[in-house]
């Protein structure tokens, strides 16, 4: 059983990760149940995903109910996002009051109210079915405590999945927390730490900083990318050089920061007076937006299509010289290895990232040969990548050592991982 509040048609890397594992693990088998909220509060959509998900496939939904519908009644501006009330330079005193209510209040997050009624409802199923162990994934991380109490009630084998750390967390800073909620952040990740059979993460650096807060082994299944995504058409060579095209998917908001690159672009390209275009595939912050629009030359060459299909971006992919990705620069930044990035690798394009050189998403980027990561704050160096990568246009770097990353290998491992677990229940049995 795999408990995930998000599945299609909510979109995102942490969907395409259980998605792709549901996809692949009767292949190695096991035979995968879904639970998942009927009525989640997710702003992001993509319907286009609910075509991937096996009409074979059990997917379990149980209501849900979560204070954000509360907030924007009270708050009566029509905002969907909850999030970008954090982004407000100015906030209203009921702005400030709801954050203050999320932080100290909805822990660990506010999908809690779902844990109890949840726990219920499957320890029910789990008596009536042959369930051979269940999985969570967080964030967010009320996902775990259903987890934990569930393998409480029935004993069966639990794997945790951590798609971001938990206490570490560095959205956990952007909040007014009290020290004695951060300290319950802190227990309830202990008791799940402890308490399941296996932990899985996603990248190196979160897996160290695991092992270092529960001093027990924590298994690496990075994210990846799934080969039947391609379409089979898909040009692995780029055939048009009129314009050099540069494209960005996935999200710019506050923690991701584009403009030392949208700097170093207008520098490269203003002075040649090469055709160029740069691409912004997805939610794209308001303040990214205004920045381009109060300047000509950059709002004659950047484009902002808004969020598409997941399907739909192997177009843009297609006519791509170069791939942006823009990391964190945060807390977390040097663990961070965003979804798209196996994408990225997979389309054989040359990529630029700014984020943390040393860190995890660089570390790969290096090993495929595939293109750099540079800091934010080393403009120059960004200027002469993006000079090279334009005399480079018409040739691609090597994609080297990608296959590892294939979605349906990843979910080998997976199910290795699973028959550990049920071998230490049999053993202990």
């Amino acid at each position: 059983m795999i408990i995930t509040y998000y599945w299609p048609p909510s979109s995102g890397s942490g969907v395409q990760r259980w998605l792709k594992f549901a996809k692949y693990l009767p292949q190695f088998g096991w035979d995968p149940v879904i639970f998942t909220p009927e009525n989640p509060d997710f702003e992001l959509k993509d319907p286009s995903l609910l075509c991937e998900v096996d009409p074979q496939l059990e997917v379990l939904r149980f209501p849900i109910w979560e204070p954000y519908q509360l907030f924007r009644y009270l708050k009566k501006d029509g905002i969907k996002d909850p999030s970008v009330i954090l982004e407000r330079r100015k906030k209203s005193w009921l702005d400030r009051l709801a954050i203050w209510i999320r932080a100290n209040t909805l822990i660990p997050d506010p999908r809690v109210f779902w844990v109890r009624p949840s726990v219920k409802f499957l320890r029910e199923i789990a008596e009536v079915n042959n369930f051979a162990a269940i999985i969570t994934t967080g964030p967010p991380h009320s996902m775990h405590l259903i987890g934990r109490n569930l393998k409480r009630a029935t004993g069966l084998p639990w794997l945790a999945d951590f798609r971001d750390p938990w206490s570490a967390w560095e959205f956990l800073d952007t909040l007014p927390m009290t020290a004695g909620v951060r300290a319950k952040h802190r227990q309830l990740e202990d008791s799940v730490f402890s308490e399941a059979d296996a932990l899985m993460t996603i990248s190196p650096t979160f897996q160290e900083e695991m092992k270092q807060l529960t001093n027990r082994p924590v298994h690496l299944l990075t994210n990846g990318f799934d080969e039947a995504d391609l379409p089979s058409d898909f040009s692995y060579k780029q055939e048009s050089y009129d314009i050099f095209e540069v494209v960005y998917t996935g999200v710019i908001d506050a923690i991701r920061n584009p403009l030392p690159f949208l700097h170093a672009f207008r520098e490269v390209f203003q002075k040649s007076g090469e055709a160029v275009r740069l691409t912004f595939v997805g939610k794209v912050s308001d303040q990214v937006k205004e920045f381009v629009a109060k300047d000509p030359w950059l709002a004659q060459r950047t484009v902002f299509p808004g969020y598409i299909s997941h399907e739909a971006v192997f177009t843009y992919y297609g006519k791509a010289h170069l791939l942006l990705l823009i990391l964190t620069d945060t807390k977390n930044a040097k663990g961070n290895i965003p979804g798209k990035l196996f994408e990225y690798l997979a389309t054989g394009r040359r990529i630029i990232a700014l984020g943390d050189a040393e860190g995890d998403a660089a570390k790969l980027i290096h090993h495929a040969e595939a293109g750099r990561v540079i800091s934010h704050t080393k403009p120059r160096e960004i200027e002469r990548f993006l000079s090279l990568a334009f005399e480079l246009r018409r040739t691609n770097p090597p994609r080297k050592g990608v296959g590892r990353y294939s979605r349906r290998n990843l979910t080998g491992s997976l199910a290795e991982i699973l028959r550990e677990i049920e071998l230490a229940k049999d053993g202990k049995e």
